[in-house]
């Protein structure tokens, strides 16, 4: 590529990176991950086998099959979680009930790591909000991280600190100013 190309500029790393962070933060993703993670071992422990030389020791237990139906039912709530947010209510309180559950199903919890891991996902899914698009009003600065326009819409550049006025004055005390002034805050009309 030479330096006039139109070409792109950027590594793709960077992009895909950039791609991964916006698909992230649009929904309850680490509520996902937490939920994921505290399946894997509330289903693996009731059936592995550990070996200690010649000695093999199990930990399966008599209800193995609703171990891995809560470890599955878990993932599952987890990959909800990140690819229909809508639900992210109904998909934590599950996880919840799953993990409490997984105490006394799945080797207290998955040895209480799966349960703290799903706990805190549904925590987490229960808790999250969409976050709000910024409006075209409120312009952004890259260079700075910050809006340019404070919340009443008027450039921060514009604002006088030092005259009270309708730009930095609530509307509360501006309204009290007005009718002071022999202004009623607007609420006579012409007539």
């Amino acid at each position: 590529m030479s330096p006039e190309s139109t070409g792109q500029n950027e590594h793709y790393i960077r992009v895909y990176r950039r791609r991964f962070r916006a698909w992230r933060g649009n929904r309850p993703f680490w509520a996902g991950l937490f939920t994921m993670a505290g399946g894997v071992p509330i289903a693996y422990f009731p059936y592995a086998n550990m070996h200690l030389g010649n000695v093999t020791l199990a930990m399966s237990t008599t209800a193995g099959a609703g171990s891995l139906i809560i470890g599955v039912l878990l993932v599952t709530l987890g990959l909800t979680m990140w690819f229909h947010s809508i639900v992210r209510v109904f998909a934590g309180v599950a996880a919840i009930l799953l993990a409490l559950i997984s105490i006394p199903v799945a080797n207290i919890g998955g040895f209480v790591v799966g349960f703290l891991l799903a706990l805190v996902g549904g925590a987490l899914s229960v808790s999250w909000a969409p976050g709000e698009a910024p409006s075209a009003e409120e312009p952004f600065d890259e260079q700075t991280s910050r809006r340019t326009a404070s919340p009443n819409g008027v450039p921060y550049e514009e604002r006088s600190e030092d005259r009270p006025d309708a730009t930095t004055v609530p509307p509360q005390q501006n309204a009290a100013l007005g009718a002071a002034a022999g202004d009623d805050g607007g609420s006579r009309r012409a007539g």
